[in-house]
């Protein structure tokens, strides 16, 4: 695995997730995420209580770990990036919502499913953005 390519790939994810992810939940999905999470009260922080430095090392920390699977399986390209990467945030998030919606009242069915869909479009836009460091300067056949 080129080390350089792994920095700047988990690097490029990092930020992608970031940005995106305030874009996707901050702003589009902001009003429906907290319109549908459940009956649990006091749970959400204000966003004035947000520890941004938390949601940044999470975020490094996906984009690593798909940097990782990515170098390990292969993956150098923009589509194969999108497919590897919406495939591990599809399975990802549906596996931590379905056990927050099943033991906790912290999230509404709907709310579940739009997380899932978001989150899987967000892993699959970093995993092509990813996917095209990791190809950056191989010769085309």
């Amino acid at each position: 695995m080129n080390s350089n390519k792994f920095v700047l790939s988990g690097i490029a994810g990092s930020v992608v997730f970031f940005l995106l992810g305030y874009l996707i939940y901050g702003i589009l999905l902001g009003d429906f995420m907290k319109n549908h999470a459940g009956t649990a009260t006091g749970v959400a922080k204000n966003p004035n209580e947000y520890m941004l430095w938390l949601i940044a090392v999470a975020n490094v920390l996906y984009g690593f770990l798909l940097a990782y699977i990515f170098g390990r399986a292969g993956v150098a390209s923009i589509g194969a990036g999108f497919g590897m990467g919406a495939t591990i945030g599809l399975l990802t998030s549906a596996s931590t919502d379905f056990i927050v919606y099943a033991t906790a009242n912290t999230i509404t069915g709907a709310g579940m499913g739009a997380d899932i869909v978001a989150f899987t479009i967000l892993a699959g836009i970093a995993g092509a953005v990813i996917g095209w460091v990791k190809g950056m300067g191989k010769k085309t056949a």
